[in-house]
């Protein structure tokens, strides 16, 4: 049985006290989401320390939004995978959309720090998925294997056995357009299809994906029912507590 994985991607938002608040929430509330359901939260990069103490004698596993491509070195502003890894961050965010498109990060970059947090024993989340225009000129596939292929198909079976996918339909966040459940699904077998291919059916069938396309209370448990939905990469909806848990709620029985 695959894992189920809810994931809370604070993006910037929140202070550290806020954050800190925020943290403490979901540990009273911890013991309303099913257990076998695995809870991550992801907050900046500021709020990461403190959050670690809070939540380090709980279930709840601490997240990274990002992380450095260099491993050491005169690299200013940035934030390494051992200095993450060192505080307690046991998943890192690789690749998200906004990444993507606001700091112009390659396939290259990505493999990079995919490698480097494997090295460092940690989960990498990968995202994928396609904008607007891809999807209405019906080039979805086709951007979201590229996607694949050219950073995932790098790792060997037991490096990729360790990934989690995670898909964001780029064109359903923020553009008042809605992903159905049968669209997410759809993408979702892709992918695992394109997985199983390289890798072999065992390692398809055992990792997890997780939708990310603005996945709410309302419509989470439709979402969550489909057979390649392992879960969900959740943005607004993770900082507020009752709809995380909510979430978290929604897998079918």
């Amino acid at each position: 049985m695959r894992k189920r994985i809810v994931a809370g991607n604070w993006k910037m938002n929140t202070t550290p006290e806020q954050g800190l608040k925020l943290a403490k929430e979901v540990k009273a509330l911890l013991n309303e989401a099913p257990a076998d359901v695995e809870l991550i939260i992801a907050p900046p990069f500021t709020h990461i320390a403190s959050i670690a103490n809070e939540i380090k004698s709980c279930r709840v596993k601490l997240g990274s939004q990002n992380c450095s491509a260099w491993e050491k070195g005169a690299y200013t502003g940035e934030v390494s995978v051992e200095m993450l890894a060192s505080i307690g961050v046991s998943h890192i965010i690789i690749g998200h959309s906004e990444r993507r498109e606001y700091f112009s990060e390659s396939s290259e970059v990505l493999l990079n720090k995919l490698k480097l947090v494997l090295k460092y024993g940690l989960t990498p989340i990968f995202c994928c998925g396609e904008k607007l225009d891809e999807r209405d000129a019906n080039n979805h596939f086709n951007v979201v294997k590229s996607q694949i292929e050219e950073v995932l198909f790098h790792l060997n079976p037991n490096e990729m056995a360790k990934v989690i996918i995670a898909y964001e339909p780029v064109w359903a966040i923020g553009t008042g357009r809605t992903a159905s459940p049968e669209q997410a699904e759809e993408m979702h077998g892709y992918i695992r299809s394109i997985v199983e291919k390289h890798f072999g059916k065992e390692i398809g069938q055992e990792i997890s994906i997780l939708y990310g396309g603005s996945c709410k209370p309302d419509n989470a448990k439709e979402i969550f029912a489909k057979p390649n939905v392992d879960g969900g990469l959740i943005g607004g909806a993770s900082l507020v507590v009752i709809d995380f848990i909510a979430i978290a709620k929604s897998f079918p029985k």
